[in-house]
């Protein structure tokens, strides 16, 4: 037998087919140790198919040294999703493949995780009447029927050696699965469909589209219709993923589901320890778990027979991958259901414009939910003018209104969630002598000041630098702290209402596996009065005790150097507003902003999606914008700032030929600074493109493909989430 073997390094020149032998146990899928090269060490290869003759010569076959899994690692669909991967995102095949394995997996880091159990032999030989901690032993084990060995050596030490060897004892080994999550509390109850919903699920389960999107406000019971398909799936012996856009929804969503359906889901995303990520991995492979939960990677999960597939707040923007492969979750997610032929279901109360520009074209199917359950209002948004709370000489970053109204709030026993996109204390620290602001030494950004540790730190490679006490360009000692996060405001928030519980939530205070949850769960446990947080507070979560939301500096998103900047601003908007008044209580918003005329804003606080979608569609159709062109991005980055330039004019030669033979489908060409022009200690220059959807990116991808560099690493992005 012939195995067709993917060596795992991620190199194009290595990116293709080795032949080895291999005998009768090797499958397609299974991950393999194979001699590699001039040295006489090992790498580990995927088998992607096995055949009964090689078109080499035998002689110059290697064999397969060693089987690394008992069963295939990758089974016939994902082999196939890989292959399609790499052809579409032009990538080496091993990058494409690595996505379907817990990296600790795939390095050796990690395996199976066993616990030695012991029980009583049913025929005990004689016991000396005076070995009392063994007889003590035997009355436990009597007791108890078994019990781990590691408990027993801890209560009876020596003791348990003995009876072992005198085979008193039997130890048995077992598989022990670590499970995630342990304090996560599974209590969804089942709830009977509105008409809305049954409207929906039946429009879902009869159209002859694959994939349908679910337009409902906040509120509009879009979870229930997602459980609802997923135990129709389950009923038909078929499993499910459902895909949530941050870690920090996964443990509130998790817990819905395992409430619903007990131990058949399983949670996959990066935050889970290596040994819960291979084990979740391993019970989805098995199918003794069949609903996969979690982020963007949970899409690659191992499961068979797959009968839905839910994208919830799909217009987030963490669903595209922004490391090679540099994969959409929408467009794997796809190609999945059409190979399974079930359903894939968005959800969201803020489509991204294309989304929902397919679905009014008839491409996808469109279930509008425009009201919340019960029939409940929306919140109220008031629209506060910060500049006259300028005038009027308040320097803090509340105004009065939502002083007021939050001072209301906490009188009536309810709960206040304050959002501000900006985490740390300061936003920038500037010099007044000489206008110098204090930037990161490996990045080209200002340092945030954080108070609770003191400490200026980079939100973009992570150090930290002691506060200055002197300019370092100048001298001066006049240093000032511009700008407001969510450090700030709960300090100023402790000074209107030192009797008020907060808590803050942020990339900083939610370190660690379940640190989301505990944050979450006491507040949703009414631990605390007043949430303060980023943009973590504003998706899926349900707090029926908050009547108010206050939304700070709501247009600080709407000028950045990025045509969705408004469609970003509308949706974080809607999304955390959504958060109030979703009980008995009516709600109300407080949304503060510099520039309260702005039409985004407007259509925000009207909740008035269709509004905004049709003026965001008009201007991005006359502008020439996504949906109606690609925006392609070729990144160049490198430590050596001349290597990297040269890179760059290599390509952008390269790229004009291409240019100059398609001129007139090209709206866009140049190159240019990244708007961050240097991250980690690398420079960032990039070639940018607007081009019709008939333009050669083929052609594109494969001149950037042809180019070497030894330093300097090259990728292409389409219509990148980030552009900055």
């Amino acid at each position: 037998m012939i195995a067709e073997v993917i060596v795992d390094v991620a190199h194009s020149d290595v990116d293709k087919i080795f032949d080895y032998v291999a005998d009768d146990t090797v499958k397609a899928g299974m991950r393999v140790a194979v001699p590699f090269g001039n040295n006489r060490g090992t790498t580990t290869g995927f088998v992607m198919r096995v055949k009964e003759k090689s078109d080499y010569p035998a002689e110059k076959l290697k064999e397969i040294y060693r089987v690394e899994d008992d069963v295939p690692a990758i089974n016939e669909e994902c082999l196939s999703l890989a292959e399609k991967i790499s052809a579409r995102y032009r990538c080496p095949m091993a990058l494409s493949l690595r996505l379907f394995l817990p990296a600790e997996m795939r390095t050796g880091k990690v395996g199976k995780s066993y616990r030695e159990y012991a029980r009583l032999s049913e025929e005990l030989p004689p016991l000396n009447p005076r070995a009392k901690v063994q007889l003590a032993c035997i009355a436990y084990l009597e007791e108890k029927g078994e019990a781990p060995l590691s408990e027993l050596r801890e209560k009876f030490s020596s003791a348990v050696g003995v009876l072992i060897k005198n085979h008193a004892l039997i130890v048995e080994k077992r598989r022990m699965f670590r499970v995630p999550y342990r304090s996560v509390e599974g209590g969804e109850e089942h709830h009977t469909l509105t008409p809305a919903q049954r409207h929906a699920v039946e429009a879902i389960r009869t159209t002859d589209k694959t994939v349908s999107l679910i337009h409902g406000v906040t509120g509009s019971g879009k979870t229930e219709i997602y459980l609802t398909l997923i135990a129709e799936a389950l009923s038909q012996h078929k499993s499910a993923i459902f895909l949530v856009p941050e870690i920090s929804l996964t443990p509130q969503m998790f817990s819905k589901l395992r409430g619903r359906f007990g131990p058949k889901v399983a949670i996959l995303h990066s935050g889970l320890s290596a040994g819960e990520k291979f084990d979740e991995w391993e019970r989805l492979r098995a199918g003794d778990a069949k609903i996969a939960v979690g982020a963007r990677s949970a899409v690659f999960a191992p499961i068979e027979n797959i009968g839905c597939i839910v994208i919830d707040e799909e217009h987030d923007g963490s669903y595209s991958s922004e490391s090679t492969p540099r994969y959409n979750t929408f467009d794997v997610a796809y190609l999945r259901a059409k190979y399974h032929g079930c359903k894939l279901i968005l959800g969201s109360a803020t489509p991204s414009v294309d989304t929902y520009r397919r679905a009014m074209s008839g491409e996808f199917g469109l279930i509008s939910l425009p009201d919340r359950i019960n029939a409940r209002p929306m919140p109220k948004v008031n629209i506060v003018d910060m500049r006259r709370e300028v005038r009027r000489g308040n320097a803090t970053p509340f105004s009065i209104a939502l002083r007021e109204k939050l001072k209301l709030c906490l009188e009536n026993g309810n709960q206040a969630i304050i959002f501000l996109n900006r985490r740390g204390y300061a936003q920038t620290v500037m010099c007044r002598d000489c206008g110098n602001v204090v930037k990161c030494k490996s990045c080209d950004v200002a340092l945030t000041y954080h108070s609770d540790e003191d400490c200026l730190k980079c939100h973009y490679c992570g150090a930290k630098y002691k506060p200055l006490s002197a300019c370092p360009v100048c001298g001066g000692t006049h240093i000032h702290y511009m700008g407001t996060g969510t450090q700030r405001v709960v300090g100023e928030l402790k000074r209107f209402f030192p009797a008020a519980r907060i808590l803050r939530m942020d990339v900083d205070t939610t370190s660690g596996k379940e640190g989301h949850y505990k944050i979450l769960k006491q507040f949703a446990d009414k631990k605390a009065d007043i949430l303060v947080g980023t943009q973590m507070v504003a998706k899926g979560h349900d707090f029926p005790s908050v009547t108010l939301v206050g939304i700070l500096d709501a247009d600080m998103s709407l000028h950045f150097p990025d045509y969705r900047s408004g469609e970003r601003t509308f949706q974080l908007i809607t999304q955390v507003a959504g958060r109030s008044g979703r009980a008995g209580a009516e709600g109300e918003v407080v949304l503060q902003t510099y520039d309260p005329d702005n039409y985004i804003l407007r259509f925000a606080a009207n909740y008035d999606y269709e509004g905004f979608y049709e003026h965001e569609i008009a201007m991005r159709e006359a502008m020439m914008f996504p949906p109606f062109v690609k925006v392609v991005r070729v990144m160049v980055t490198g430590e050596d700032e001349k290597e990297t330039l040269a890179a760059l004019r290599t390509l952008y030669e390269k790229l004009q030929k291409i240019y100059a033979a398609h001129e007139e489908e090209f709206l866009f060409f140049n190159r240019m600074h990244s708007p961050i022009k240097r991250i980690q200690n690398k420079f960032r220059y990039q070639i940018l493109m607007r081009m019709t959807r008939s333009a050669p990116l083929k052609e594109v991808y494969a001149a950037v493909a042809e180019e070497k560099f030894k330093d300097v690493l090259v990728y292409v992005e389409e219509n990148p989430s980030n552009l900055s």
